[in-house]
């Protein structure tokens, strides 16, 4: 009873693209939609539910059992309330029984009461008058014992209309199409029969993500209210103060209503493609997820809706592949400074190393550009790659950049790659140019000023190269330095600084697997760089259980005496600052276990206490249920962690340094030069150091909380040791419940150093969404269904099937409503590549 909050629409035609706000009579129903992103019809029709209940089990009274649901049908004996002036509000019991239901059921009839409670007299008001004496009513719910009466709290309700007059005349009772009846006297009923209502209540229902402002039923009301008005039908204007109902079925009761929705819900997916799979149309299947006949029905419309959004993805991606080889680029085909440096190195390439830097010349030396996805291993060599690709651009006239996510990582660049050309006779007269933000505004113009003159250079920059005020009119080449902390419009940004579109090399650290790249980078080539330069030692990796005091001390022995060998450690916490003392944890802050854990992993708070960028497991992630046993102890902080390590006896006489997001560029610049040169060989830091900080010195890494982070973040921290050659080690530190998931990760990510089974194994036992960050697996994206590991084949299905029609309809002409959803994804995933 109540309604879906949608208020009448007589005067205009109803689309997917109407606003929900102009169909609200409750306006903070709207505000709480528009907070989920549910704006239009079709954003409503969209919000996809993540599961469907079970069908709500038939019963009479006297088969009823405690806690378990169920559906009856029942007789109103006698309605009474009263005011409660203890609680402000008011209670609302009815007198039921059942016994005809029960008497169809061969069943002994049985009684009960039906409860309700509302601060709004109006509310109870209006109910009374639904519910008089011997008005039939189907129920569902909880049963629950009160004063040795059964009871039922809040149930759903469906009034029931009495049968119809023997005499035609009287009209006090009239049907309409929706199979609801009015009575005399301005009543109305929910259904026309005992059976229509129980088949209604007792359907399965879909459960939808909820905040504290709306609820699944409310949002379940609105999508169903929608459905209604798509199919042309009229919506009642609720009572602001009535509970949700269950709606099913309202509007699809006949031929013209199911038309009209068909019309009103147009197909995208092509139809000879849609019955070749036995795929629902777009409109049933929308009926069926949001208003499911069974369970199996439910499931028929996620499969269709699942394939639909796998088919728009690979058709977007393909058709930008397709679109981007259309575009002109500057033909880099002299690879003479590249060859220059490649023979100067002081170590032989790998012969990963030189099929790639063969396969991207290839690529350059073509006048359309090259779009190309560089996937290696921690230290296998991708900046080598990057450099050669860069001196192809130098040395065939033009410029280059390689873009990094910090200024830490761009500054080692810049040191690096300066170093390396000035000692090569042939090229110490490249001009290598710094381009940051923070740097100073004389030195700013200089380098823009070169940029600018389209003279041969290569520009190592940060998110200071997206900025209007940086040019390369002869931009040949754009490099991205780990191409998860960048979006598909900063690359766009890149691709229109020059007269012609640069080619283009993003390369990532991040161990993605195939199924994962092909989903999320289909647009560009991928290669693959798995083997290790030479005198590479592999990375011993532990995990210590946080309450054995023994082991810690050895850890901490053991790093004092790599330290005495002149090498440097990381110690890395999740969080920057501990709590205030005295003060209780506050959960909003993330101070308190389980609710600092959801906090951290699912707002990643960056101007509190939790390091940007990181991503963090919850309770349920973990494996571990909230509510039972002692809850975690809080996260280690940067700020305790420091603290702490300065007074144990294992570090007397040794300097330690802390790093953290919030640090300015200069004091983050003084503190790795510290820490490099040995003036503070520990370093307490946060994941800031994750990306690309190359300190060859450094052998051992301690994380503490490691059960909080993703596999492949812990796969990257650990690349941060063994870059010089020297025995490494990763200690990972751990407060994980014996038998929890997040033991089982920790004992995964200790046997291996493949960084593709680490990521595989990430994506089986959390899923995409935290694996390559919400944006990427579709968070805040135009995919909310596809789950990567899973939907593999239904993937490729639909990469072969999209590549078969594109083939013949470069530009979908044949097929308005596929390239609609094409182009409303390529708007709308401008961070599918997104920074985290």
């Amino acid at each position: 009873m109540g309604g879906s909050g949608l208020g009448k629409e007589t005067t205009r035609m109803v689309d997917l693209n109407t606003s929900i706000a102009s169909l609200l009579t409750n306006k903070r129903r709207a505000g709480a939609l528009k907070s989920l992103g549910i704006v239009t019809v079709g954003d409503a029709l969209t919000y996809y539910p993540f599961r469907v209940t079970d069908p709500v089990p038939v019963r009479s009274l006297r088969e009823a059992t405690f806690g378990a649901k169920m559906a009856c049908a029942v007789r109103v004996r006698g309605v009474r309330s009263h005011a409660m002036p203890g609680h402000g509000g008011w209670r609302l019991e009815v007198a039921v029984d059942d016994d005809e239901f029960a008497a169809s059921r061969r069943q002994p009839g049985g009684v009960a009461s039906l409860v309700f409670f509302s601060r709004r007299r109006s509310y109870v008001d209006w109910l009374s008058g639904r519910l008089v004496a011997g008005q039939f009513v189907v129920i569902a719910g909880t049963p629950s014992v009160y004063n040795d009466r059964l009871q039922f709290t809040h149930p759903e309700l469906l009034t029931v209309a009495p049968p119809a007059p023997s005499n035609p005349d009287d009209s006090s009772v009239t049907s309409r199409e929706d199979g609801r009846t009015a009575g005399g006297g301005g009543l109305r009923y929910d259904a026309a029969t005992p059976l229509e209502a129980l088949t209604r209540v007792c359907r399965p229902r879909p459960v939808y993500h909820a905040t504290s402002r709306i609820s699944s039923e409310h949002i379940h009301d609105t999508i169903l209210g929608c459905l209604r008005l798509l199919a042309g039908l009229p919506m009642e204007e609720p009572d602001p103060q009535a509970a949700p109902a269950p709606m099913t079925s309202l509007y699809r009761t006949s031929a013209a209503t199911a038309a009209a929705l068909t019309a009103t819900i147009p197909d995208i997916l092509p139809e000879r493609i849609r019955e070749s799979g036995h795929y629902l149309h777009r409109a049933d299947a929308f009926s069926e997820l949001h208003d499911p006949d069974s369970v199996a029905a439910f499931r028929s419309a996620l499969d269709t809706l699942r394939y639909e959004e796998a088919f728009i993805c690979q058709a977007a991606l393909l058709q930008s592949r397709a679109n981007a080889a259309d575009h002109a680029a500057w033909a880099c085909d002299d690879v003479s400074q590249r060859d220059e440096f490649v023979e100067s190195l002081p170590f032989r390439l790998t012969a990963g190393q030189r099929d790639v830097v063969n396969d991207i010349g290839r690529d350059m030396a073509t006048d359309h550009p090259m779009q190309r996805l560089l996937q290696g291993e921690v230290g296998s060599g991708k900046t080598v790659v990057a450099i050669a690709a860069m001196l192809q651009a130098t040395g065939s006239g033009h410029q280059a950049v390689l873009v990094a996510p910090t200024l830490v990582l761009a500054e080692q660049h810049y040191e690096s790659i300066s170093r390396q050309l000035a000692a090569i006779p042939a090229l110490a007269d490249l001009p290598v140019l710094l381009l940051t933000g923070g740097m100073k505004l004389s030195q700013r113009r200089k380098v823009l000023a070169t940029a600018a003159s389209g003279d041969p250079c290569i520009v190592i920059a940060t998110h200071a190269a997206f900025s209007k005020t940086f040019q390369a009119p002869n931009l040949a080449l754009a490099v991205i330095d780990e191409q998860h902390r960048f979006g598909v419009e900063q690359r766009e940004t890149l691709r229109a600084k020059g007269e012609k579109e640069p080619h283009l090399l993003v390369m990532t650290a991040t161990p993605i697997p195939r199924t994962a790249a092909m989903t999320w980078f289909g647009d560009l080539d991928i290669s693959w760089l798995t083997e290790l330069p030479g005198g590479r030692k592999p990375i011993r990796t532990f995990v210590v259980n946080e309450s054995d005091n023994r082991l810690m001390a050895s850890m901490f022995a053991h790093i004092r005496a790599r330290i005495d060998a002149g090498e440097r450690a990381y110690v890395i916490c999740p969080r920057i600052e501990e709590d205030d003392a005295g003060e209780e944890p506050d959960d909003s802050r993330g101070g308190s276990s389980a609710a600092a854990s959801r906090a951290a992993a699912k707002a990643r708070k960056t101007g509190g206490e939790f390091e940007e960028g990181s991503y963090f497991l919850s309770d349920e992630e973990l494996g571990e249920e909230d509510g039972e046993g002692e809850p975690p102890a809080p996260l280690h902080s940067v700020d305790e962690i420091f603290a702490r390590l300065q007074k144990l006896p294992q570090f007397s006489d040794v300097a330690f340094a802390r790093l953290t997001g919030r640090d300015d560029d200069a004091t983050k610049k003084a503190v790795m030069d510290d820490f490099s040169s040995g003036r503070t060989p520990v370093l307490v830091a946060t994941t800031v150091v994750e990306v690309g900080v190359d300190v060859p010195e450094a052998s051992c890494i301690v994380i503490f909380d490691a059960e909080r982070y993703g596999l492949s973040q812990l796969h990257q921290l650990r690349g941060r040791v063994g870059r010089g050659g020297t025995e490494s080690w990763a200690f990972l530190v751990s407060r994980a419940r014996p038998g929890t998931i997040a033991e089982e990760r920790l004992a995964a990510i200790e046997g291996t150093l493949d960084g593709a089974e680490i990521a595989e194994k990430d994506l089986e036992l959390r899923g995409a969404g935290d694996v390559l960050g919400d944006s990427q697996s579709g968070g805040n994206t135009s995919l909310k269904l596809l789950r990567v590991v899973k939907d593999a084949p239904l993937i490729e299905e639909a990469r072969s099937q999209a590549g078969l029609l594109l083939d013949d309809d470069p530009g979908l002409a044949a097929y308005p409503e596929l390239a609609g959803a094409v182009l409303d994804f390529t708007r709308g995933n401008e961070a599918f590549l997104t920074s985290n």
